[in-house]
């Protein structure tokens, strides 16, 4: 065997790290940050809300042509519903390269994104905070506002395709520059969804804010403990 076949070999069989890696110290701040925005907004629950969301919900309030209405409308309807949930299970799919695998990471996502839900449920109940007035709404909405169900998933579910992707071409297979385009696409959904539910006066910016903070924490350790719990052979 050449010593460039036996390196691919080696390659082959050595565990490898998952990609999204997220350092401790991505974490902390997200989970500093999520813990900054419930102080401010059970300071203010019950009062004005905080200086950016007045801005955010007036400017959305100026800014909403039926055009724009009805694409936040179609955009903001990927957040939720059972497309979330098959986007999941799309991902583990993506991610494997076996029968075996692809269906252990498609249960493992949808399970990540179940918990990942509920934890949020949990936080958004112990917060109860209202909603803008519903007169300013241009979609349906229910449940407390805190943090963003909608903001919460879509960013969730970027980083499951993000993290699929980057294990189905993990060392430079496939043409790079698409795989730079797909990426792009899923970071600008996942903020569309986001940004979506202020422009329909649904959410305040900090509830959306909270959800992106919240799904980065999550994201961080989930990929912590499956890199630590299952060394993944390339």
């Amino acid at each position: 065997m050449t010593e460039d076949a036996s390196a691919v070999a080696r390659a082959r069989t050595a565990p490898v790290a998952l990609p999204l890696r997220a350092p401790l110290g991505a974490v902390l701040i997200g989970l500093l940050g999520l813990i900054a925005l419930a102080a401010l907004v059970l300071a203010t629950r019950h009062g004005s809300p905080p200086a950016l969301d007045r801005a955010g919900h007036d400017w959305s309030l100026r800014h909403r042509p039926p055009g724009l209405v009805t694409t936040a409308r179609a955009v903001t309807a990927t957040g939720t519903g059972v497309f979330p949930y098959g986007t999941a299970v799309i991902a583990g799919l993506i991610a494997g390269r076996d029968t075996r695998r692809r269906l252990g990471y498609a249960a493992g996502a949808l399970a990540f994104l179940l918990l990942a839900q509920g934890v949020r449920y949990g936080l958004m109940e112990l917060i109860a905070r209202p909603r803008p007035p519903q007169g300013d709404w241009a979609t349906h909405a229910s449940g407390f506002a805190f943090p963003s169900g909608h903001a919460t998933t879509s960013a969730l579910m970027a980083g499951l395709l993000l993290t699929a992707l980057g294990l189905r071409t993990r060392g430079g297979t496939g043409p790079r520059p698409l795989r730079t385009i797909v990426a792009a696409l899923v970071v600008c959904w996942a903020a569309a969804v986001g940004l979506s539910r202020v422009l329909l006066g649904v959410h305040w910016a900090t509830d959306v804010l909270a959800g992106w903070l919240f799904a980065t924490v999550w994201i961080g350790l989930g990929t912590a403990l499956i890199r630590k719990a299952l060394p993944l052979p390339q």
